[in-house]
């Protein structure tokens, strides 16, 4: 073959990701909490950018005034998508009234570009990255400081401090803790040792992987002390707290209750016995009759065997709907966008043309072209994101209308594949949309994701199952089992394959498993001791 130059042309048809583009696509997989810190964060760069104050400003947002209807189990999706496919003239001239123009506004055909230039729904692979450092210090005596620095005043008094800050809060477990060494270990010594204790506390509020020569070691003391010290600690309340094990921890709460007789003490010692509920070994190991190890088994049920928890005062993170599903009066489903998680997002077109009209300098003149831009560019990214949300949460409405009349057992399989095709989108754009999007519905809030499930194929060349609702009907079985007749694994597969569900067994234990159900026989040992 020889080799030689040449010149060839060739035509190919190639997406260009612009940074735009890669932007309204990452829009679509935020959550409304991470979209409005999001769009706070482009109000601060961009200066033609402002929340919408009320609607006395010209309006709502365009998001929020998005909808769509299902008229039946397959009505047609209503909601508006004005803007979407416009073409590009430039930047519009400001509105001759001399208001500012909302969201709306800013998305119709006049003032964004064509939706070939700029498409929403790609096939675009995000990468993130999570990198965590560690740079492998024990800490040393940055972590044990002195007391007061670690657990009591600061040393600065605040002049603007008043009693009724303080009455809100509550107690940590760290404060109360130390609220008891300050009482119970007078010596500074002693208190810079439990406060090194207080440290090492895991979420449960056990010392895991504690070796007293390393904590002497560290801190220059004797281990001796160190062990002085820890026993101590663990009377302190709540009972069980600084325990280095489970066995370690019901035996405090035990001994306080006066209840650690040789006998408890031997059940302690073999809990794996009283986790298989194997009572028959207990009664053997431990010396004593049944009733005997039906007392010990109730005392050790009211015991805690995290104390730490007690303490966990985290306020629950309240999940705050993007859509809203109700019933239509006149049949089928009514879908809205909830419009408190949609930014009020408003350009100002006033503020922009005094700008322009003062700005000499090319640079500057530059600067607010890319800022006018870059706002118009958001404000139709929101509008796309929440009319793509809404046409697929409409969709997933209408494949599993029979869930939202039925409930659980007649949800059917689903897949990305089957909403993609029905809005004529890609499946990574499905995705992104149900990706920590939640709709409120009127048997509760479900995210998105929760409506895709795997199939399971039917009995005889039947319908296909939906995997949730198989899991529901084993969960429901069990919860509904007699102590004498507890169904194995094999007789739950019968009872699903003669109600046409073909399953093996080997799945249905992993449903089991998944939904934390223990197995036959941990069952019947357990249903026959509440007897």
């Amino acid at each position: 073959m020889a080799l030689a130059q040449r010149l060839d042309l060739r035509q190919a048809q190639t997406l260009v990701m612009t940074p735009q583009l890669q932007q309204a696509i990452k829009l679509l997989q935020l959550s409304n909490i991470e979209l409005s810190d999001f769009v706070d964060r482009e109000i601060e760069q961009n200066p033609l950018l402002e929340r919408d104050s009320g609607p006395g400003d010209g309006g709502d947002a365009a998001a929020g005034e998005i909808s769509g209807g299902l008229d039946g189990p397959v009505g047609e999706f209503g909601g508006s998508a004005d803007g979407l496919n416009g073409r590009d003239d430039g930047p519009a001239a400001p509105p001759t009234d001399g208001r500012t123009r909302d969201t709306v506004e800013m998305t119709s055909s006049e003032t964004m570009g064509a939706s070939s230039e700029a498409p929403l729904d790609t096939d675009f692979e995000n990468v993130y990255s999570d990198d965590r450092f560690s740079d492998g210090s024990d800490g040393g005596n940055e972590v044990y400081g002195s007391y007061s620095d670690r657990g009591g005043r600061s040393g600065f008094d605040d002049d603007d401090s008043n009693l009724e800050a303080t009455l809100t809060g509550e107690k940590s477990l760290r404060e109360h803790l130390i609220e008891q060494l300050k009482i119970d270990l007078p010596d500074h010594g002693d208190q810079l040792i439990g406060l090194a204790l207080i440290d090492m506390l895991d979420g449960a509020g056990w010392l895991v992987g504690f070796d007293a020569e390393i904590l002497a070691g560290q801190l220059g003391c004797d281990a001796a002390r160190v062990d002085r010290v820890l026993a101590a600690c663990q009377r302190f309340d709540p009972a069980g707290i600084f325990a280095r094990s489970l066995k370690e921890c019901l035996a405090i709460q035990l001994r306080e209750k006066n209840r650690l007789d040789p006998a408890m003490e031997t059940l302690l010692d073999n809990l794996d016995l009283l986790a298989a509920r194997n009572l028959p070994a207990i009664m053997k190991v431990c010396g004593v009759d049944a009733e005997d190890v039906a007392d010990m088994v109730a005392d050790i049920r009211k015991l805690n065997p995290k104390p730490a928890m007690l303490f966990d005062h985290t306020p629950a993170q309240l999940v705050t709907p993007d859509i809203l599903m109700r019933a239509n009066p006149g049949g089928g489903w009514l879908i809205d966008l909830n419009p408190d998680t949609l930014p009020r997002v408003l350009v100002n077109h006033r503020y922009f043309a005094k700008i322009s009209d003062s700005t000499k300098n090319k640079a500057d003149k530059e600067y607010l072209t890319e800022k006018f831009q870059s706002a118009n560019w958001l404000v139709k990214s929101l509008h796309q994101r929440a009319t793509t949300i809404l046409k697929v949460a409409s969709e997933i409405v209408r494949q599993q209308d029979a869930f939202f009349i039925h409930g659980v057992s007649h949800l059917k399989p689903l897949i990305l594949r089957d909403i993609a095709e029905a809005i004529g989108m890609h499946e990574s754009t499905v995705s992104r949309v149900t990706t920590n999007k939640f709709m409120a519905t009127q048997r509760g809030v479900f995210e998105l994701k929760y409506f895709f499930t795997s199939s399971i194929q039917g009995a005889d060349g039947q319908a296909a199952h939906s995997a949730e609702a198989v899991r529901h009907r084993i969960k429901t079985m069990i919860d509904a089992e007699k102590a004498e007749d507890v169904l194995s694994d094999d007789k739950l597969v019968e009872i699903l394959r003669s109600e046409g569900i073909d399953i093996a067994r080997r799945t249905v234990a992993k449903y089991r498993e998944a939904m934390k159900i223990p197995s036959s026989v941990q069952r019947r040992r357990a249903k026959m001791s509440r007897m």
